[in-house]
């Protein structure tokens, strides 16, 4: 399943931060997708296949 994305897309991934959010915006897109969290600005780069799994539904485009 492709999913579909780009830079500024609010998404909600399965686990939520510690800070009790799980709201994300996508900051960086390319190998590798870095997410900033809404809630505390906290930024985590991880791998596409990593993220795509752990992607619950996207949000906002």
């Amino acid at each position: 399943m492709k999913k579909k994305y780009k830079l500024g897309t609010i998404v909600m991934m399965k686990k939520e931060h510690p800070c009790k959010s799980n709201k994300w915006e996508i900051t960086r897109i390319g190998v590798d997708i870095k997410i900033k969290c809404l809630n505390c600005g906290r930024s985590v780069m991880m791998p596409r296949l990593e993220f795509n799994r752990k992607l619950k539904k996207i949000l906002e485009e």
